[in-house]
């Protein structure tokens, strides 16, 4: 399956309508049809806007395969709508600075405990 066709299908399964998908992301309806027509693929400079419309890891719509099929045993599995989920988006977006001055921040929450 090509992410195209993975984003249509993501967005038939959210309930939300291509004129829709395409309003909310500014990607033309045409351009949708090319993906599953002609089976290409939405540009690189479009994914970010997708997967925050879609509420999709970028991982899951590149590769079809959900990030947090890695973790298990000591880990929490972690689902696209929780908000530990949000949590890892808006980690991701930080820079290594931020990154690492969060971790040290739950570092010191943890010890309190």
């Amino acid at each position: 399956m090509t992410v195209g066709e993975r984003v249509i299908g993501l967005v038939r399964e959210q309930g939300m309508t291509q004129k829709e998908f395409s309003e909310r992301t500014g990607i033309p309806q045409s351009t949708m049809s090319s993906w599953k027509g002609k089976k290409q693929n939405p540009s690189i400079d479009k994914l970010k806007v997708i997967c925050d419309v879609l509420r999709v890891d970028p991982y899951y719509l590149i590769s079809g395969t959900e990030s947090n099929e890695t973790l298990n045993n000591d880990y929490v599995t972690v689902y696209k709508k929780d908000e530990e989920y949000e949590l890892l988006i808006e980690y991701s977006k930080l820079d290594r600075d931020k990154k690492n001055r969060l971790l040290g921040y739950i570092e010191a929450l943890q010890e309190k405990q």
